[in-house]
């Protein structure tokens, strides 16, 4: 769903991009459930373990990828890359150490850090929806700064998300005792 989300998000007409919206809440959703459902029925997998954070990135990725080309000063573009290098990192070590026979379990600093990234993206991307119906409100939120503050605390909370996966692994990752 990440690129049907992306393609209809840049779009500059208000239907598609709302719809975008839909789009990013149904797989946030339903991401959501399906993982509430395969823990509570006890139907998880080490593949299902494995693709379920994968999944998040894509789109989350989407998400922070749109976020500069509505106001790069509310969304600088290194804050994206810090997010998004932050997951390739983990995602390159889960790999690896899955090829070793190891399954890193996904922390749950990890889990709070995805949740609040889909929190902070969809409301920052419903209100890149209510741009392009421009107003007094929307240029009174942008002088505040709110996005750019909460886009500092979400990468404060995934930078040490990431710095906790390798000092609690690091045994793992490394192979010392």
């Amino acid at each position: 769903m990440a690129p049907i989300f992306l393609v209809l998000f840049i779009q500059e007409d208000i239907i598609l991009r709302g719809l975008s919206l839909v789009v990013f809440a149904v797989a946030a959703i339903t991401d959501y459930f399906d993982g509430y459902y395969a823990r509570r029925y006890k139907v998880e997998s080490d593949f299902g373990i494995f693709l379920d954070p994968l999944a998040d990135k894509f789109l989350t990725f989407a998400g922070f990828v749109c976020l500069p080309f509505l106001d790069p000063g509310q969304f600088p573009w290194w804050a994206v890359v810090v997010i998004v290098l932050r997951d390739i990192i983990i995602t390159s070590l889960r790999i690896f150490t899955n090829r070793r026979g190891i399954t890193l379990v996904t922390r749950k600093t990890a889990k709070a850090k995805t949740a609040i990234q889909m929190g902070y993206l969809y409301v920052a991307l419903l209100f890149g929806f209510f741009l392009l119906f421009g107003g007094d409100f929307v240029h009174t939120i942008y002088d505040l700064n709110i996005f750019y503050w909460g886009m500092m605390l979400v990468v404060a909370i995934t930078v040490y998300s990431g710095v906790e996966y390798f000092a609690v692994n690091r045994r793992i990752i490394f192979g010392s005792k």
